[in-house]
């Protein structure tokens, strides 16, 4: 079990990356839905979400546990979690994905309020949660600018 959490809750090992790991996790979803994840119809793509969620929680906190830290820089689910709501129902397109990946990586890093409480909440639940209102934010505001343009 051990294994699988680290393996899990680094993303598989994108986590491990020395620069920026929380963007290298958010690149690598953007690039993961792009060639399959889009392909879900949206009932399973909510249940993949939802899977994501849950598991990313749990094995995150276990995974933080373990190496004696709240939320450890090398935990990334959570980025790839914010980033695959983010880009929910979004065209498979360049310009639709970066604004998604660009309005993801900003509320993440700036954390407005009432994101950054999120952080707050225990365990892995703190870890999934910020990410996930970051997520959910940047994916209105993605679907937004599209009716616009």
């Amino acid at each position: 079990m051990k294994i699988f959490n680290k393996l899990f809750s680094t993303f598989f090992g994108v986590g491990f990356c020395p620069k920026a790991p929380g963007t290298a996790a958010s690149a690598v979803a953007v690039v993961a839905y792009w060639l399959a994840v889009h392909f879900l119809p949206w009932p399973w793509y909510i249940l993949f979400l939802l899977g994501l969620f849950f598991l990313g929680r749990a094995a995150s906190s276990a995974y933080a546990a373990e190496l004696g830290e709240e939320d450890p820089r090398r935990v990334v689910i959570d980025e790839a979690l914010g980033q695959f709501l983010a880009l929910f129902l979004v065209p498979v397109r360049w310009l639709p994905m970066l604004l998604a990946f660009g309005f993801f990586r900003f509320f993440d890093i700036i954390k407005p309020y009432p994101i950054r409480r999120l952080e707050k909440f225990p365990g892995g639940w703190g870890i999934m949660a910020d990410d996930a209102a970051a997520g959910l934010v940047s994916a209105a505001l993605v679907h937004i600018l599209l009716l616009w343009i």
